[in-house]
């Protein structure tokens, strides 16, 4: 097999450049062009015969553009990309008044099964690779000529279930010899594995952690969530404040409102509840509003400002996510299915 060298450090790759018999220098030369997006032929100041020894025995990841949907509404910009096994993935690139922003994608489906989510329907196909991850940053920047500062670990996958490759990005998105994007800058969000969150917590990483948590009860939460059937709240929140009191980083909450589901203001109390109990630092409760999937059946809810209300007054940090892009679909997993659905029929040109 080839060296994935987009998914390694600076000094892993000058051991590659040295068993080239290339100096140790070459290295670097060769990770500045990596991880501005060109490939081993762009790469001006590298002779040929070295190119040729490179494509010998490495293969540069990175993912190609097959789709780009433009928001009209707010410059968002949603991306289907090609994988060079040819399965493909999503991304989502926002822009704000503090910077620009990709949620990005950790594997090629999922097997978590929320019951709301378009990434979950056909299941998990497979892991992405560091490569995999830092690619889709590396192609949009190229793309839009726009840095990207912060990421979201929000889009198709449980990025947890994909771990090692997981804190292997963190830490080369991270590096100052790759793209230095600060860890700060960096959300990463779970469905709620507990021995994975006890493990991140010892990683050092002072990254943001989300937890979807959109439930008040085990039983409200095992309907709609799957994993919730082998760690039940009590797991998860205790985990949780496991996970401040080691980083004092603190929380925040996912909650997706859906009708006749988790919406009332008898399940706004419950939440509240279930978090003071748990957490001991003021909870940040995150609404979303539900983007919906037609084989899902589930509606999107109408109490969104009536359950934020709610939760304030009983001492919640509550805020409702601004939907950016939603004249394309914005959220992860729905462009993917789409192309799904075309390859199933013979007309996958999108």
């Amino acid at each position: 097999m080839k060296h994935d060298i987009l998914s390694m450090t600076l000094q892993e790759l000058e051991t590659v450049v040295l068993s080239i018999e290339e100096p140790k220098f070459r290295a670097k030369q060769i990770y500045g062009w990596m991880i501005k997006g060109a490939d081993f032929d762009e790469m001006r100041n590298i002779s040929s015969k070295t190119i040729d020894a490179l494509k010998s025995c490495c293969e540069l990841r990175l993912p190609k553009i097959v789709t780009r949907l433009d928001s009209a509404l707010d410059g968002t910009k949603k991306y289907l990309f090609e994988l060079l096994d040819g399965e493909c993935i999503e991304s989502v690139f926002m822009e704000y008044e503090h910077g620009n922003t990709l949620c990005i994608s950790s594997q090629v489906g999922c097997r978590m099964g929320c019951k709301f989510c378009a990434s979950t329907i056909n299941g998990k196909v497979r892991d992405l690779t560091p490569s995999e991850m830092l690619g889709q940053i590396i192609v949009a920047q190229r793309d839009t000529g726009k840095r990207i500062s912060n990421v979201v670990m929000m889009g198709i996958g449980e990025p947890l279930d994909n771990y090692d490759n997981t804190i292997k990005f963190l830490r080369l998105v991270s590096s100052p010899e790759n793209l230095n994007i600060g860890l700060r800058h960096i959300s990463v969000s779970s469905c709620g594995l507990v021995d994975k969150i006890d493990a991140l917590a010892l990683e050092g990483l002072p990254i943001t952690l989300s937890i979807s948590l959109h439930a008040y009860d085990d039983d409200v939460r095992s309907e709609i969530m799957p994993v919730n059937k082998k760690f039940s709240i009590h797991e998860l929140l205790s985990a949780c404040q496991r996970y401040f009191d080691k980083t004092g980083r603190r929380i925040s909450f996912e909650y997706t409102l859906i009708a006749n589901k988790n919406d009332t203001i008898e399940g706004a109390i419950a939440l509240a509840g279930v978090l003071k109990k748990y957490i001991k630092s003021t909870p940040h409760v995150n609404l979303i509003p539900l983007n919906e999937v037609k084989e899902t059946g589930l509606s999107t809810s109408k109490n969104v400002n009536l359950f934020k209300n709610k939760l304030i007054s009983l001492g919640i940090n509550a805020t409702v996510r601004r939907r950016l892009g939603s004249d394309i679909n914005a959220s992860c997993g729905q462009l993917r299915r789409q192309s799904q659905k075309l390859d199933k029929k013979g007309t996958s040109n999108l």
